[in-house]
C-alpha cells in the first residue's frame, strides 16, 4: 500500500483564493484541508497561508480566528509552512497599507508600498504580471528549483528583510525586491504559484517533497 499523502493546512481566514490553491496543491499529491480550526492546523503535517487583499484586514481576521497563534506554534513546532502572496507579507513585523499594522512577527523587517517613481521615471503600481524570479541560498526548497524561473506576480506593497540572509529569491521591479524569503522551516513567495503553470506546479512539487522529507 503507498504511504499516505501529508496532509496540509491550508488558511481560511477570508482572504484567500482558497479553490485555485487547493487544487494545485492537491495536483502536486498533497492532502488539503481547508480550515479555519487552529486545532486543525495542530495536526497538519504542513501549513499553507495564502491571501489576496489587504493587509490589515487579513491579520485582524488571522488574530479574530485564533490562527495567528495556531501559525506561530506550527512554525515553533518545526512543522514546514509555506507562505503565498499576502502569506508572505503577514510573517513580517507590520505594513504601512492602509496604515500601520502588525503582522505576525516570525521575521524582522516590514512591508512597504513600491515606489510611485524610480530615477524620476514613474513606476506602475502595482506591479502585475509575469517577471523573472532569481533563486539563491541553500534552503531544500531551493535546491529542487531552477536557478531562476518566470511567475505571476499581483501585488502593490513588497517586503524589506531586515536580514539578507532570509532572501530566498530576487526579482526586479523598479529595482530588486525580495520575492521570496526563507528560514528554517518557512518558505513564502510573493508570486502566485497556483497561477504561474509549469514554473508553480514546479515549485508545488518542491514544498511537496519537502514535506515528505521533514
Amino acid at each position: 500500500m503507498p504511504p499516505a499523502s501529508p496532509r496540509v493546512a491550508l488558511l481560511d481566514y477570508g482572504a484567500g483564493n482558497l479553490r485555485s490553491v487547493a487544487k494545485a496543491l492537491e495536483r502536486s499529491a498533497l492532502a488539503v484541508d481547508v480550515t479555519a480550526d487552529a486545532a486543525a492546523v495542530a495536526r497538519a503535517d504542513a501549513v499553507v497561508l495564502p491571501g489576496v487583499g489587504a493587509f490589515a484586514a487579513a491579520a485582524e481576521n488571522l488574530r479574530a480566528k485564533g490562527l495567528d497563534q495556531a501559525v506561530r506554534r506550527a512554525i515553533d513546532a518545526g512543522r514546514p509552512y509555506l507562505g503565498l502572496c499576502l502569506g508572505l507579507q503577514l510573517l513580517f513585523e507590520d505594513s504601512d497599507e492602509h496604515g500601520l499594522a502588525p503582522g505576525l512577527g516570525c521575521l524582522t523587517g516590514h512591508v512597504r508600498r513600491f515606489p510611485e517613481q524610480v530615477g524620476g521615471k514613474p513606476l506602475r503600481v502595482p506591479h502585475i504580471g509575469w517577471n523573472e524570479v532569481r533563486w539563491q541560498g541553500d534552503h531544500p526548497m531551493r535546491k529542487a528549483l531552477p536557478e531562476r524561473d518566470i511567475y505571476y506576480f499581483v501585488h502593490g506593497w513588497r517586503v524589506l528583510p531586515a536580514s539578507a540572509a532570509d532572501q530566498a529569491g530576487s526579482c526586479d521591479y523598479g529595482g530588486e525586491f525580495a520575492a521570496a524569503v526563507a528560514r528554517e522551516n518557512v518558505f513564502a513567495v510573493q508570486f502566485h504559484p497556483e497561477k504561474s503553470q509549469a514554473a508553480g506546479k514546479r515549485l508545488l512539487d518542491a514544498f511537496a517533497a519537502w514535506v515528505r522529507a521533514c
